[in-house]
């Protein structure tokens, strides 16, 4: 099986977990626990899809600085392909602090270098050594938003499929762009919030009903709900998450998406790639930050043996 390419954003996560409330101006919180890790929705994706024996590609920017050199030494060791990320040194690498409880995290994210990746900077060539494109983070991604389309479609025909999770959007604009380019993707992973901003439905249950086109396999991330998608005779496939003791929430979903996808791509029913992706989201928050302890493929089996 040809590898995954991910086409993303490189940045440090600095998490801080524990937090009771969130900060205000003039006033201090304090903080259980802190980490630093790898970062970025498309770093933990990717590390995430390595560590269940996947190939994976990454193609991206970071500055030259200490901070890129951390973060191209995790993808590195973690058996990942970095022969197409770029260094720049007239941009610095990008770094989120997350403020994090068991239920859910609040962001604060430099974007520097995650802003100038293009479209142009993934020629045939790449897209001929990977057998699945995804991206992650499309708002943040600024510089790859106008030549997405046009990536997306040179993917389909190098026989590469694709996928997407859109991330949040932080002027909340959402706007239509984005639902233009679904019929060029395989599969679009969005979570709840960004699933009813995106289509302007009410529920998540409604948005995939609102995305459905016949040819996007929309997934619905919805926490501590589980994950949704249409099944093939157009009803409601829903797949609870998986219960564990929970410790920090970052890139639960960036873990979903690599579970998912690393079934999907395989072939299993809609609902076994639903559960690995509710078992890799679930079994990535039992440490702090996105990718202390991901799962790898054995740990999923265990874990999904043992659940009805």
């Amino acid at each position: 099986m040809k590898p995954v390419l991910v086409a993303g954003e490189i940045n440090a996560d600095l998490v801080f977990t524990g937090c009771n409330e969130l900060p205000a101006f003039g006033r201090e919180v304090l903080a259980e626990c802190f980490r630093q890790g790898p970062g970025s929705s498309s770093m933990i994706c990717a590390m995430g899809m390595a560590k269940l024996g996947d190939g994976v590609l990454f193609a991206g920017v970071a500055g030259q600085d200490s901070w890129g050199d951390y973060c191209v030494d995790a993808l590195r060791g973690a058996g990942i392909d970095t022969h197409a990320v770029r260094r720049d040194a007239t941009l610095r690498t990008g770094l989120t602090v997350a403020l994090s409880a068991a239920h859910d995290r609040a962001l604060v994210t430099y974007p520097g270098a995650i802003t100038a990746l293009r479209a142009e900077d993934i020629g045939d060539d790449l897209l001929s050594q990977a057998g699945h494109l995804h991206v992650s983070s499309y708002y943040l991604q600024q510089g790859l938003q106008s030549g997405l389309g046009a990536l997306l479609a040179r993917a389909r025909v190098c026989g590469v499929t694709t996928s997407l999770d859109p991330g949040f959007d932080p002027v909340q604009q959402w706007g239509s762009a984005l639902r233009e380019l679904l019929p060029l993707l395989d599969v679009f992973l969005p979570n709840a919030l960004e699933a009813c901003a995106i289509s302007g439905a009410a529920t998540p249950q409604q948005a995939l009903q609102a995305f459905a086109n016949g040819v996007t396999r929309t997934v619905i991330k919805c926490g501590a709900e589980g994950a949704i998608t249409l099944g093939d005779d157009g009803d409601v496939l829903a797949v609870p998450a998986i219960r564990v003791d929970a410790v920090d929430s970052t890139g639960a979903g960036d873990s979903f998406d690599a579970g998912f996808l690393h079934a999907w791509r395989r072939g299993l029913s809609l609902r076994e790639s639903l559960r690995w992706g509710a078992a890799c989201g679930g079994l990535s928050t039992r440490g702090v930050g996105g990718t202390a302890t991901q799962a790898d493929a054995s740990d999923v089996r265990r874990l999904l043996a043992g659940t009805p």
